[in-house]
């Protein structure tokens, strides 16, 4: 079956603080986009990816839907990097159900994200 949500684009307002945001939570190196405004999560073949962007009239909000990000089983790491690199924890690691465990952020740039992991 094919992923119901095939791409995620993050707002930023910096895009250099929130890239180093993201790589220091997730571990993981994202990629500036060649002529925009952008860097991209890591992602392979038909996995579903994302990106963050920096967009006139596009601002972050902490209102707007939760996404939910892979940790490859590496929540508490992860958690532990978000308040030095400039976010906030607002609901700390629990568990849903046979779903795995996450927690809800306030990321450097103000969205609300869910950080997951099995």
């Amino acid at each position: 079956m094919a992923n119901t949500i095939v791409w995620v684009d993050i707002p930023v307002v910096e895009m250099a603080r929130a890239t180093t945001f993201y790589s220091a939570v997730l571990a993981a190196k994202l990629e500036p986009i060649p002529g925009m405004d952008g860097a991209v999560f890591p992602h392979q073949g038909e996995e579903v990816g994302g990106c963050l962007f920096r967009k006139a009239g596009e601002m972050p909000s902490g209102n707007g839907p939760l996404i939910y990000l892979n940790c490859q089983g590496r929540l508490d790491d992860a958690i532990a990097q978000v308040e030095p690199n400039g976010g906030l924890v607002l609901k700390p690691k629990h568990a849903i159900g046979p779903y795995g465990q996450i927690a809800v952020i306030r990321d450097s740039e103000g969205n609300r994200i869910a950080l997951h992991s099995m």
